[in-house]
């Protein structure tokens, strides 16, 4: 949509065709954040790149033409207005993902964008300089294709991996594909017991040792069968692939808001001094929510009746550290169906970064998921959508 507005916006002349395979335009935008459309967040340029890891260059051209600012600009000239409430992520003022799908729409319309859905691309080919698309309704002929179809990652929404096949088709690479953003499955099963609270700023990283490097922070929830929360969805990004290797991914959690070892005993010992006579589940709980704080006293074999000056001293020891670092051990997902992204994509080698274009194949350009970049929870891969999309569609030939 980006990519047909900046388009017909460069040249009126310009005959521009939308093809959409589902009934109605912008069906995984509207589920983002949860509804409320986390469009972007206010970090720099060089820190944004910087959370999509070695290949966060690749963006470089694209947010200094449609930067965060630049995208709310965009917006509030169609008639929608956005603000950082946590000064960060950025929401239209509405906090409704049809506010945004509405005006999009209706721009396209004021452009005389030619919109058609419940139209799949079956292939296309390119012969004498034109490509040929072929397809669920008729035969088109362009000049200029622009694939924007997103991932794998909810099927339900259109993204089946269309662009996928399309780009392979015609020459094009694709990376090895992953589900990312998304909950987790977990070999421990008193995670179930544990389902009524959120835990804040919990850090995770892997516990291998060619993957230490591994980590993310942000809220924890568990479940029936796992993980999940922000800060598990950005950790899946990671692990996703890792679980094609290897059965189970042993992790390690800090549920104490960073405390190590050290501070962990004198936080006990100090709330022993006040409460002596409480019981060592009763002095965990200062830390944690009741329900965690017993399962950590069966991971330690700890008798939560007993006050703490009555436990044996290699079980103190033992519950320093694993309060310090709780393990588990992830052995499992939903695959796509719960996938919020794709991981993997179309090869970054074979695309331009300055203009979107593929170096395979001149006419043929790419913008967001279907590329090889993704990156965490916060506005950052809907950024990467618009910025690339507009690129693409302002350079377009």
């Amino acid at each position: 949509m980006i990519s047909a507005i900046t388009a017909a916006r460069c040249d009126t002349k310009r005959k521009i065709l939308l093809l959409e395979k589902l009934p109605k335009i912008g069906a995984k935008l509207r589920a983002t954040g949860g509804g409320r459309c986390n469009l972007t967040n206010t970090l720099s340029n060089n820190d944004f790149m910087a959370k999509f890891g070695r290949e966060g260059r690749f963006m470089t051209t694209a947010l200094t033409q449609f930067d965060y600012k630049k995208l709310q600009n965009f917006f509030l000239e169609i008639g929608v207005a956005s603000h950082a409430p946590d000064g960060y992520r950025i929401f239209p003022t509405t906090h409704n993902a049809g506010t945004i799908i509405e005006a999009l729409k209706n721009e396209l319309q004021n452009l005389n964008i030619e919109t058609i859905c419940d139209s799949r691309v079956i292939d296309f080919y390119k012969n004498n300089n034109i490509f040929h698309v072929k397809t669920t309704l008729k035969l088109y002929h362009t000049n200029n294709i622009i694939v924007a179809t997103g991932g794998l990652g909810y099927p339900t929404l259109g993204a089946e991996g269309d662009g996928f096949t399309l780009a392979s088709n015609i020459g094009h690479k694709i990376t090895d594909l992953s589900p990312a953003m998304m909950p987790l499955h977990t070999k421990e099963r008193w995670v179930e017991n544990c389902r009524a609270d959120t835990i804040a700023k919990v850090e995770m990283k892997v516990d291998l040792p060619k993957s230490k490097k591994l980590t993310a922070t942000g809220d924890l929830i568990f479940t029936k069968s796992g993980i999940r929360g922000p800060v598990v969805l950005d950790f899946a990004r990671e692990i996703t692939p890792l679980l094609k290797k290897r059965s189970e991914i042993p992790i390690l959690m800090n549920l104490t808001k960073g405390k190590n070892e050290q501070q962990i005993q004198y936080h006990l010992q100090d709330e022993m001094s006040k409460n002596p006579h409480n019981t060592i589940i009763e002095l965990i709980s200062t830390l944690l929510p009741v329900s965690l704080s017993k399962e950590i006293c069966k991971l330690c074999e700890i008798d939560e009746t007993l006050s703490f000056t009555k436990q044996k001293g290699t079980s103190r020891d033992k519950l320093y550290k694993i309060l310090a670092w709780t393990p588990l051990t992830i052995n499992g997902h939903d695959g796509f169906k719960m996938a919020m992204i794709t991981r993997g994509g179309v090869s970054l080698k074979e695309i331009s970064p300055e203009t979107m274009q593929s170096k395979l194949v001149n006419g043929l350009y790419f913008c967001g998921e279907v590329m090889n970049l993704d990156g965490p929870c916060g506005g950052y891969n809907l950024q990467w959508s618009f910025a690339s999309g507009y690129l693409a569609g302002k350079l377009l030939k």
